[in-house]
C-alpha cells in the first residue's frame, strides 16, 4: 500500500524516479570503471601462471599470454608484450590503455602495467 501512496504522490513519484535513475547511473559507471579493472586482474593471474609452467620456450609463452590477452579483449599487441628469461626465474612485462566514457559526459584514460615475476 505504501508503494501505491508513493507512486500516486506528485512529489514522490518524482523522488522515486529520480533515486532510481541516481542508483541505474551509478552501476552503468561502477560497470565502466570496473570491467578494464577485472580484465588487467584477470590477465595478471593467468600471466602469473603462464610465466611459472614457462620452461624456456620464450617465444611459445609469448604466443600464450597474447592469446590470454586476446580472450579478455585487451587492446595488446603481441610486440607490446615481453618476456625475458633469467636462469630459471621468467619475467613478463606488458602495458597498456584504455579509455572509459560515460555516456559523453566524462572520458578517462586508464594506464595499466603487468610487470610480474614467474
Amino acid at each position: 500500500m505504501k508503494i501505491l501512496r508513493v507512486l500516486n504522490n506528485e512529489d514522490g513519484f518524482f523522488k522515486f524516479i529520480l533515486v532510481i535513475a541516481t542508483i541505474a547511473f551509478l552501476m552503468y559507471a561502477g560497470v565502466q570503471f570496473g570491467m578494464p579493472y577485472y580484465r588487467y586482474s584477470a590477465f595478471k593471474n593467468d600471466a602469473i601462471e603462464l610465466a611459472r609452467i614457462s620452461v624456456g620456450e620464450l617465444e611459445k609463452t609469448k604466443g600464450q599470454i597474447y592469446e590470454k590477452a586476446q580472450e579478455h579483449k585487451l587492446p595488446l599487441k603481441e610486440k607490446d608484450i615481453e618476456v625475458i628469461s633469467s636462469g630459471k626465474v621468467v619475467r613478463v612485462k606488458a602495458s597498456w590503455s584504455e579509455t572509459v566514457d560515460i555516456l559523453g559526459i566524462y572520458e578517462t584514460t586508464l594506464d595499466f602495467d603487468v610487470d610480474i615475476e614467474g
